[in-house]
């Protein structure tokens, strides 16, 4: 089974969000990266955008397929983690802390309520 740290909340999109005080860090969990295998490329939005929760924020190319990333919860880019342009692989060495992917100040906290905690993601991630 992939690795589904309990201190996170996760989308079924297969994202996860770690909250802390008014800022939501955003990436992909372990179960997405190895699904899509050697990943090749990354597409970040910029910071100053604004997202909804489940709006698209950007890709994920790998030598399998190309994945959509989805906000997980509402608010503005105060941050893109920019290795991740020339070093993509970074995502399938370490998802959850070297390859956070963006930090969001929230807009609507409450969202991340609505999330999965790590074992309901554990059975949707089977």
């Amino acid at each position: 089974m992939s690795n589904i740290p309990a201190d996170l909340r996760y989308a079924k999109s297969h994202e996860w969000v770690k909250i802390e005080g008014g800022t939501a860090t955003v990436g992909i969990t372990d179960y997405a990266q190895a699904s899509l295998g050697d990943i090749t490329f990354v597409q970040l939005p910029k910071v100053g955008a604004v997202l909804k929760a489940g709006d698209t924020f950007g890709v994920v190319e790998s030598v399998k397929a190309a994945s959509d990333l989805y906000a997980p919860v509402s608010g503005t880019v105060t941050a893109i983690n920019g290795a991740l342009e020339g070093k993509p692989e970074i995502l399938n060495q370490d998802s959850y802390t070297a390859g956070w992917m963006l930090k969001l100040n929230l807009s609507q906290p409450a969202e991340a309520g609505a999330l999965l905690d790590a074992a309901a993601y554990e059975k949707t991630a089977i």
